[in-house]
């Protein structure tokens, strides 16, 4: 009868450090997916910050031959600011999404001014930026995939428990402003 006894009680304590395990290990999981997406976010401002550091380069070789598209310039100007001075990543997507806007119009502009192409810094210059182009696309991809993850686990049950109890709440995506959305005007 001892043996029983001391079977069941450590099947009992089993039971109990496994669900202690179990609520530990859950308890973690959104803070997990929290971290990633907070270091996904990071490779975003890695590749935004890349950009902002070629810019200076690229307006000053333009704006050598288009000095009278001023009105571009000065958007990429104020975009790179208003990142600069942003507080929070809403502020700071928004500027992000601002600038592309301002990017596009300065390479319609290489289009409108065919002696652009015979430049070969612009060139340079416009390969590394659609480059980072690219990786920026990327890496927002991959926050907005840790966010998609993050939600998804913050609104569905049992994660909306877990996640309540760790203070973790849904995360706003990467969204392009629907400014942005629109095909651009090209004039010639």
């Amino acid at each position: 009868m001892k043996n029983r006894t001391w079977i069941i009680l450590a099947l009992v304590v089993l039971i109990i450090l496994n669900g202690i395990w179990w609520f530990i290990s859950q308890y973690n999981r959104p803070i997990r997916m929290k971290e990633a997406v907070d270091a996904q976010w990071a490779q975003v401002e890695n590749q935004l910050k890349r950009r902002y550091d070629l810019i200076p380069n690229l307006v000053e070789t333009v704006k050598g031959f288009a000095a009278q598209e001023k009105s571009v310039f000065l958007g990429i100007a104020e975009a790179r600011k208003a990142y600069f001075s942003a507080k929070d990543v809403n502020e700071k997507a928004r500027a992000a999404g601002e600038l592309e806007g301002a990017l596009s119009r300065l390479l319609f502009l290489q289009e409108r001014y065919p002696m652009l192409k015979s430049n070969e810094n612009f060139l340079k210059l416009q390969d590394s930026l659609e480059g980072t182009e690219n990786r920026i696309s990327v890496e927002r991809k991959r926050f907005n995939d840790q966010v998609r993850e993050l939600n998804t686990y913050v609104k569905t049950f049992p994660g909306r428990i877990f996640a309540a109890f760790a203070g973790i709440g849904p995360v706003q995506y990467f969204d392009i402003p629907e400014a942005q959305t629109q095909t651009p005007a090209v004039k010639f």
